[in-house]
């Protein structure tokens, strides 16, 4: 007997989860399904950061972040008018789960103060309103998006797919790992970041077009959180862009973690681990930390960007063991960190497991001279940043770097396969992620 439904998503993180919630919100509801890789939200432990119900999110920062010009670039498939729509209903539905009522950045005043200074520093300061969910806050709302999804459709955990089923030029259905078919009328791809790299191959063994995004590879700054106080104070958030003089390279700041912890993340799947940073809406530290990241947009021949980035992140734990931290008077001055520096500093590191040493062995030259430039510019905006004892944490990648040719509808060359969030190039956060699974969604609808 055939398992037909009328939609399958493949991938219940932010995007797969919303295009859920918008199929099946309706009296006359579709037969919906989402297959994950993961663990359902119960089963779900932190040594798999990034699969299982709610995708990397569930164990991140939780950064509900409003605005179209931050977050991806699902402005280029839609009009600036339908994605303030969407942001504002995304986020509505967010709130009605469980998200804080608090929002952050609506002081116009302080605002336009902190834009003044960065402009005489050398960036450009993007101001949204944000609304801060914390890591120990992300796990309850998307258990509660799961309760409310559980009765209203059907959910296979602990499974891949591995091929989509194509007759005809149009979508109906997918296949495992386990050789199990599952048909339906719509499929959605939703694998998240994690399955950039699956859906890449995907995409070639099934003659979709795909373009090279940049790739994005950088550190984890920790700085003491009363350097960034006046800052975070007002945004809780600055992200900030700046373009290195020497090489012409756009960097920005990516991911702050106010009075937070710097983290690494295991990349099981592919045996390497990255860095990164969280804050919890409970407890402080004393630190501050957010990334710097490098954007590069490679050219002909090379069009590997992932592979590319997976290499940088295991040559850093090839020579740390793991992690590396470096203090940033001793990149500077051409050492590496060692324990007995680390400890006469006056900033304690929170990451405890990270071993001291050199990123100028990881990063390429022009990587390491666009960071040091963009932290002189950060000190002139907030002073304190470009400090001895300043922390730099290595490496942060961000794997999103393959990008499917799709149309308005966020649809790919295969009729009635649509595919949506940060596997797909399309977003880098959670509300334009989300928002993306309801533009397919509502396609969907349209033609059902």
């Amino acid at each position: 007997m055939k398992l037909t439904y009328d939609c399958i998503i493949i991938g219940a993180g932010p995007a797969g989860i919303f295009a859920a919630l918008e199929l099946v919100k309706s009296n006359g509801a579709l037969k919906v399904l989402i297959i994950e890789k993961g663990s359902d939200i119960g089963e779900r432990a932190r040594d798999d950061l990034f699969s299982g119900w709610g995708g990397a999110g569930t164990f991140s920062d939780g950064k509900l972040n409003l605005s179209k010009d931050v977050g991806g670039v699902l402005g280029d498939y839609v009009t600036d008018a339908d994605l303030t729509e969407l942001i504002a209903y995304v986020d509505g539905l967010y709130v009605a789960n469980g998200a804080s009522s608090e929002l952050k950045g609506l002081d116009e005043e302080a605002v336009a103060g902190l834009r003044e200074a960065s402009t005489a520093a050398g960036l450009k300061l993007i101001p949204f309103p944000i609304r801060h969910l914390g890591t120990d806050g992300c796990f309850g709302l998307l258990k509660n998006l799961r309760e409310e999804l559980r009765p209203r459709m059907d959910f296979i955990f602990n499974v891949d797919v591995v091929d989509v089923i194509e007759k005809d030029g149009r979508a109906v259905g997918v296949r495992t790992a386990e050789s199990k078919e599952y048909f339906a009328r719509f499929v959605v791809l939703a694998p998240g970041r994690i399955g950039s790299g699956w859906l890449q191959s995907l995409a070639r063994a099934n003659g979709l077009k795909t373009s090279v995004n940049p790739v994005d590879i950088g550190v984890r700054v920790e700085v003491p959180a009363s350097v960034l106080a006046p800052v975070t104070d007002v945004l809780h958030e600055a992200k900030l862009v700046y373009h290195s003089k020497k090489f012409n390279d756009q960097l920005r700041t990516f991911c702050m973690n106010p009075y937070g912890v710097v983290v690494e993340e295991r990349h099981r799947d592919r045996d390497f681990s990255t860095v990164n940073g969280h804050s919890f809406s409970t407890k402080r530290s004393e630190n501050t930390n957010f990334a710097i990241l490098v954007s590069t947009t490679f050219t002909e021949p090379f069009h590997e960007p992932i592979e590319y980035g997976e290499y940088i992140a295991r040559l850093a734990n090839l020579l740390g063991d793991g992690i590396i931290v470096q203090r940033l008077g001793d990149l500077i001055e051409g050492r590496r960190s060692t324990p007995r520096r680390l400890a006469e500093g006056p900033l304690i590191p929170t990451l405890k497991g990270a071993a001291p040493g050199d990123l100028s062995f990881v990063l390429p030259y022009r990587y390491v001279s666009d960071i040091l430039e963009m932290l002189e510019a950060l000190d002139r905006f907030a002073p304190g940043i470009y400090a001895p004892s300043t922390l730099l944490y290595g490496v942060e990648v961000k794997f999103y770097s393959m990008r499917l040719e799709l149309n308005n509808t966020l649809e790919t060359g295969i009729e009635n396969l649509f595919a949506v969030g940060d596997g797909a190039g399309v977003t880098r956060g959670i509300i334009q992620a989300s928002a993306s699974g309801i533009v397919a969604a509502r396609e969907i609808l349209k033609r059902a």
